[in-house]
């Protein structure tokens, strides 16, 4: 991988620490805050919403981790990037059985969205160096 590329990954992981950082804490310590700002009413009971808070908080460590070179740890990666999947799917089925309004996918924009490219790109030059599908689903070498 170039440095320009590897330079940019890192970047970006970076960033997303800091933003599941900033993000977690704030649901954390104010689950209501992003439910006010939307015009929903307040989460019930707050501690679900704050568990959602302290596991985005979680993959704070890991895109850090990722960062320092993020093809040889694209497989920390590949678990953001199937949350990032996954969380916008179990939005759609909340919108479409009644539990959460479309507008509170505006919160999907930043917390999922923005990430797919990079982090789509970070794997798919994992599986590349990996040399493969295969390989890569082995998991990282030692």
């Amino acid at each position: 991988m170039d440095d320009v590329k590897r330079t940019r990954y890192t970047k970006w992981l970076r960033a997303a620490a800091a933003y599941n950082v900033a993000w977690g804490a704030t649901n954390v310590l104010f689950p209501g805050r992003v439910f006010r700002v939307l015009g929903m009413r307040n989460p019930e009971p707050p501690a679900a919403w704050q568990t959602v808070g302290m596991m985005v908080g979680v993959y704070a460590p890991a895109y850090w981790w990722a960062s320092k070179d993020p093809v040889q740890h694209s497989h920390l990666v590949a678990v953001g990037l199937l949350g990032k999947l996954l969380g916008p799917a179990g939005f759609m089925w909340a919108v479409t059985t009644g539990r959460l309004p479309l507008r509170f996918g505006l919160t999907l924009l930043t917390n999922d969205v923005m990430w797919w490219p990079v982090f789509a790109a970070i794997v798919r030059d994992g599986v590349e160096a990996a040399g493969g599908w295969e390989a890569y689903l082995q998991g990282p070498s030692a």
